[in-house]
């Protein structure tokens, strides 16, 4: 596939930072008191890295496609429990943008390896 370990993808280094970001969120009033929330955002965070890791580790580009798809999907998730949790104050506004923009690019560089790596249509 052309790299010696999902560690070198670019995609999978930006998709871990984004894991350890939303693993720091939180104040002793705000996130961190809503176990539910937290553990969800956590656990979408953690899927889009895992998701990557565990596609190309099939070996395949149609089986790692399949896997950045879903990858794409836990991403959407975690926009979706951040414009939440920003919603009820949990997190500042500062905390939403970088946290959201560490999301964008994500997903940018999702699609653009989804797009390399999708078999040709005869």
């Amino acid at each position: 596939m052309g790299y010696q370990g999902f560690k070198e993808l670019r995609v999978w280094q930006a998709a871990k930072e984004l894991a350890v970001a939303v693993y720091r969120l939180g104040s002793p009033d705000g996130l961190d008191r809503d176990f539910g929330l937290r553990s969800q955002m956590r656990r979408a965070a953690v899927s889009v890295a895992a998701n990557i890791a565990e596609g190309y580790e099939r070996n395949s580009d149609k089986d790692f496609v399949r896997f950045l798809f879903i990858a794409k999907g836990s991403l959407g998730e975690l926009r979706t429990h951040l414009e939440i949790a920003s919603a009820v104050g949990y997190l500042t506004s500062d905390e939403f943008a970088q946290t959201d923009s560490h999301c964008i690019q994500a997903g940018a560089m999702l699609t653009n390896l989804i797009k390399a790596r999708r078999p040709s249509s005869p």
